[in-house]
């Protein structure tokens, strides 16, 4: 079992709350992402979860029972940070076995789980390396190793490929995805790049300032944002944004169209512009377009190499059922 509920949660740091009155219910078995810009509060709630943290006011139950007052050790989870935090001069056997060693656990069974999670990860060929003689994508993998031999009822990671590279954080990616498919086990992790939260998360709570300003599956938060933060937050590049007459004529104070929902059209598109800086990936280009009387860049997706350069002028068509209405407040409208 691994459900996580917290009931009317707050933090403060002297004088200032940095976590409002919150309300979350992780269920067992989810993976959940707590993701937001810096300092949205997202790794001070992991910390309360994970009794690093006193709460402020609130409760936390951890499986139906009160662990507000209860010391880290006594919630039955475990924590991966950003830092792998591994001992130097041991092996990765005795880095992964050493909470089993502090817990005075037999031997057998230290060895028995130590080996399970070294064939979960696909680390028995490391098993008997120092950490310096690994990779860092090895050495997340010994560091969530050290996690998985305490069984906990859940897992909580805290930025953990923030100190990868890129080709190593998506490998990692896949490899938390398919551990957390292994282990059927409630994973909360957080991060500031929204696309680990939409290529990992059963579930995604966006925060900003402390408040959870929408909580729902990647495809919910993508098709149909709460508000035009979330709006702008989910999804790579980002939501344009235009206010104005055309936002108007949509009966609404601002209206938002993805980039890959804007079509380049050969000639007499709805808009036009002019191609500022012009992004070449092969699969697809992102243009950068000025000039359009819409606002300052609109950012479109066009699949494949177009070629259409700095300066070239582009006819755009917006896919009209794909275009998102906002009130005055920034809610989304219906």
């Amino acid at each position: 079992m691994g459900q996580i509920q917290l009931k009317q949660v707050t933090k403060s740091f002297g004088d200032v709350q940095v976590i409002p009155p919150l309300d979350l219910t992780i269920q067992d078995g989810e993976f959940t992402v707590f993701v937001g810009p810096s300092g949205c509060g997202k790794s001070t709630l992991l910390r309360l979860i994970a009794g690093l943290e006193d709460i402020t006011t609130g409760h936390i139950e951890i499986d139906g029972v009160d662990a507000t007052d209860l010391v880290p050790a006594k919630r039955g989870l475990a924590m991966v940070f950003q830092s792998y935090a591994l001992y130097p001069h041991m092996s990765v056997r005795k880095n992964i076995a050493f909470p089993l060693k502090m817990a005075k656990m037999d031997q057998a069974e230290i060895d028995r789980r130590v080996d399970a999670a070294a064939r979960v990860l696909n680390l028995a060929d490391y098993i008997d390396r120092r950490p310096g003689q690994l990779s860092g994508g090895q050495r997340q993998r010994v560091a969530i190793g050290r996690a998985i031999v305490r069984e906990p009822s859940a897992f909580l990671f805290d930025e953990p490929l923030s100190n990868l590279d890129a080709a190593l954080r998506v490998g990692m990616r896949m490899e938390i995805s398919e551990l957390h498919t292994k282990l059927a086990t409630t994973m909360v992790y957080v991060t500031h790049d929204q696309v680990e939260a939409m290529t990992m998360a059963d579930k995604i709570v966006v925060l900003q300032a402390g408040v959870i300003e929408q909580v729902g599956s990647p495809l919910e938060l993508y098709r149909a944002p709460r508000n035009k933060f979330v709006a702008g937050f989910i999804g790579s590049p980002k939501m344009n944004f235009i206010e104005g007459e055309l936002a108007a004529r949509h009966g609404a104070h601002t209206i938002g169209v993805r980039p890959e929902h804007i079509d380049v059209v050969v000639s007499g598109g709805e808009w036009q512009g002019t191609v500022g800086v012009a992004e070449h990936l092969g699969s697809d280009t992102f243009f950068h377009i000025h000039n359009t009387g819409l606002a300052e860049t609109l950012t479109v997706r066009a699949i494949g190499d177009v070629s259409l350069k700095h300066g070239d002028t582009i006819h755009l068509t917006p896919r009209t059922e794909e275009i998102h209405k906002f009130d005055a407040s920034g809610l989304r409208i219906e």
